[in-house]
């Protein structure tokens, strides 16, 4: 994508100058700020408050791949995220992640806005599957498989994530 440019004066003379989309934090202040590829702005570059709500943790054993759907335990005493699972009724859904993340790396855990996905049906409600970290349209239906809502499509690639906090248990 090509970001925006704009003319600044410098030392008398007509310079072009290059629209940013990233924050490097202090060093970014007094620039001028564009949409990202997605035609947002992207979440570091928000105020404090208005980017979605999140939790760092330890990516738990096997490490976790991008759009993986996550619960938060301690193990010892170390917050840690792994894959959801709806065969275990104490693994629900909490929260997502974006990225790659290697077993006991840092992850950051989005426990609101857009889950990405792809191939969506919108206004489909889409729910925690059998398959550790993976979401459907399709509800489980084995005994002693949990039933958990994590949102409903909002558009082919997202799903607004907003997870039941009380899923139910198939006998």
């Amino acid at each position: 994508m090509t970001k925006e440019k704009f003319l600044t004066k410098g030392a008398g003379v007509l310079q072009e100058s290059q629209a940013i989309d990233t924050s490097a934090g202090a060093g970014s202040a007094g620039k001028i700020a564009c949409l990202g590829e997605d035609g947002r702005f992207n979440e570091n570059m928000m105020p404090a408050g208005v980017a979605a709500e999140t939790v760092v943790c330890k990516a738990g054993v096997g490490g976790l791949a991008a759009n993986d759907v996550v619960y938060i335990h301690l193990v010892t005493t170390t917050l840690t995220a792994d894959k959801a699972d709806a065969t275990d009724a104490t693994k629900r859904a909490q929260g997502y992640v974006k990225e790659v993340v290697e077993a006991g790396a840092n992850v950051t855990v989005y426990l609101d806005g857009e889950l990405p996905g792809t191939g969506l049906t919108p206004g489909a409600k889409y729910y925690l599957t059998t398959t550790p970290g993976t979401v459907s349209a399709t509800v489980p239906t084995g005994s002693g498989n949990m039933v958990q809502c994590v949102g409903e499509a909002v558009g082919e690639s997202e799903i607004k994530f907003d997870p039941d906090k009380i899923p139910i248990v198939l006998v």
